[in-house]
């Protein structure tokens, strides 16, 4: 045990702290999240469109008319196909504050960076034809969104790196010092917006003159499709998983530091499930950021709920049963964090094993019952995370019983691997609990003497 965290400590925890601190990662996780809140409000549209109740679909349209499944799309629209757009700002605002940088500027600079690197022409197939036409006239909403993420990432940490580097090389515009602060800062902005704008439009007009004609076709093929393939996989999702509870186990955020890489990949993956639910076609991916927060992480990182109620039922350890009572009901809400620094998980070579375990193996199950057909597929419906079991599952599916099924079979699969690993930690407990009262217990006879 004093072997492993050695390993720990002199091996792991330098490699994951670097990580962990790494500003490009940290920009992409914060801004990403930005997109969170409306993609659950979209979400929210989303479910009231799709309610799996006999006679709903027919009660909404004699009640609002038959346009309002299209009138509710308004709002879905408007939250999930903004999604690239909200990053491009977010990732370079929270780059440049990482960097001391204007953060405000830096992101207006990316937005304006984003939507120039983004083709006003799309592809269109009219009713009958052949063959594709190109329109014009706006911006393709559809590049906004989870399609254009990785454009929106790339445009952001770039323009952003261009944007401080002049700035801290001092080659910016100057204004006398009764100019008032926003007008100042303005212009400061000025030649590094104007670097940043000219670069992007260079690189899209040599792009055009090649065949993949967009910055966003480019960026698709090169990285976009090896990194869903990747995170779309069983394979590289265990990967994810492992690498996340491996950085837990080092006291750092595995979940926020994987997801800062991992996070562009299973959101567009939700997103293509969204369409596709929304149009009733098949569901076309498993792994999504729904697919994790809702089956894997029940309880928080590690499938920990399991764990927390065997502390509140099974504990004999006074330790033990005071912190199940106090951690059962933030673990109802999937956050665990007393349990992994309480207990603690964290550089306790015991309980770490079924912490890593645990989620491998319900990630394993999860994906043998959704890819058999025998549970329903997350449907992109963004439920909050934070969303007790079993109903998070029900809504996750669009309503689908399967995927709360799934959830129950979880938790109980988490319940057998990490059982016999907290009895042994629960025995040891109590076992240096009744050391320490038989040590205490002469002294305290001493003082009850002295008293007669």
């Amino acid at each position: 045990m004093n072997k492993v965290n050695q390993f720990l400590e002199e091996k792991v925890m330098p490699i994951a702290g670097k990580i962990a601190s790494q500003r490009h990662l940290q920009a992409l996780r914060d801004g990403i999240i930005l997109t969170m809140p409306l993609i659950i409000i979209g979400s929210f549209f989303l479910i009231i469109g799709n309610l799996p109740i006999p006679g709903y679909a027919d009660f909404m349209a004699k009640t609002f008319g038959s346009a309002w499944s299209q009138k509710l799309q308004y709002p879905v629209d408007a939250t999930f196909e903004i999604m690239g757009l909200v990053a491009a700002f977010g990732i370079a605002y929270r780059l440049a504050e990482k960097y001391g940088v204007d953060a405000l500027s830096a992101g207006a600079i990316s937005l304006a960076a984003f939507l120039l690197a983004t083709p006003y022409k799309v592809p269109f197939l009219p009713s009958g034809a052949k063959e594709e036409i190109m329109v014009g006239g706006g911006i393709p909403l559809s590049l906004m969104g989870s399609k254009g993420l990785f454009v929106a990432m790339i445009i952001a940490m770039l323009s952003t790196e261009i944007y401080r580097l002049i700035i801290q090389r001092n080659f910016v515009f100057k204004m006398p010092d009764g100019v008032p602060p926003a007008v100042s800062k303005s212009f400061v902005a000025l030649i590094p917006g104007f670097a940043v704008i000219f670069l992007i439009w260079g690189a899209r007009l040599i792009v055009e003159a090649t065949p993949f004609e967009s910055l966003h076709n480019i960026v698709s093929v090169v990285l976009g499709t090896p990194l869903s393939i990747l995170g779309g996989s069983l394979g590289g999702s265990l990967i994810a998983e492992a690498v996340q509870m491996l950085l837990w186990a080092c006291g750092l955020h595995g979940a926020n530091i994987v997801g800062g890489v991992m996070a562009p990949i299973w959101f567009g993956a939700m997103d293509a499930n969204r369409i596709a639910f929304q149009a009733g076609d098949a569901l076309p991916n498993i792994f999504t950021q729904q697919f994790f927060e809702i089956w894997i992480n029940i309880g928080g990182s590690g499938a920990t709920l399991a764990l927390v109620v065997t502390m509140f039922l099974r504990s004999r350890s006074k330790q033990m049963k005071q912190l199940g009572k106090l951690a059962i009901g933030p673990a109802v809400f999937n956050i665990n964090e007393p349990i992994i620094f309480g207990m603690p998980i964290v550089m306790n070579p015991m309980l770490l094993i079924p912490f890593i375990i645990t989620p491998l193996v319900t990630l394993v199950l999860t994906y043998i019952g959704m890819s058999t057909g025998l549970v329903a597929k997350p449907a992109g419906i963004a439920v909050p995370w934070t969303m007790p079991p079993i109903f998070s599952g029900y809504l996750a599916t669009g309503g689908k019983i399967s995927g709360a099924v799934m959830q129950a079979i979880n938790i109980i699969t988490a319940f057998i691997v990490y059982y016999p690993f907290f009895r042994m930690w629960d025995s040891q407990k109590l076992k240096e609990e009744n050391e320490l009262e038989q040590s205490q217990a002469p002294a305290v006879q001493g003082d009850e003497k002295a008293v007669l």
